[in-house]
């Protein structure tokens, strides 16, 4: 009889994904609809991440010092709809 093991998972869905980064799935879908997070698949309706690119892309904001520049962009928040108010209703 031979003894069962759990195969690590190669893809992971945005829930999972998130948290083996350590952000909120909100926050990585956010980069992922501002274009600035980790590469992504999509498999019908689904979308996935392979951990290989989630490892690679937390090891691009790798930094030696504060004073190091961005490599990460951050989320950039979705613009919001302007309403009456703010284009001066008459």
């Amino acid at each position: 009889m031979s003894a069962q093991f759990p195969l690590p998972l190669p893809f992971l869905r945005t829930q999972d994904a998130a948290r083996f980064i350590g952000l909120s799935y909100r926050t990585l879908e956010k980069y992922r609809i501002a274009g600035t997070g980790p590469k992504y698949s999509k498999i019908g309706t689904r979308i996935v991440y392979a951990v290989s690119d989630l490892t690679e892309w937390v090891e691009l904001g790798a930094k030696r010092s504060t004073s190091d520049p961005a490599t990460i962009l951050p989320a950039k928040p979705v613009a919001k709809r302007a309403t009456k108010l703010d284009r001066g209703a008459r």
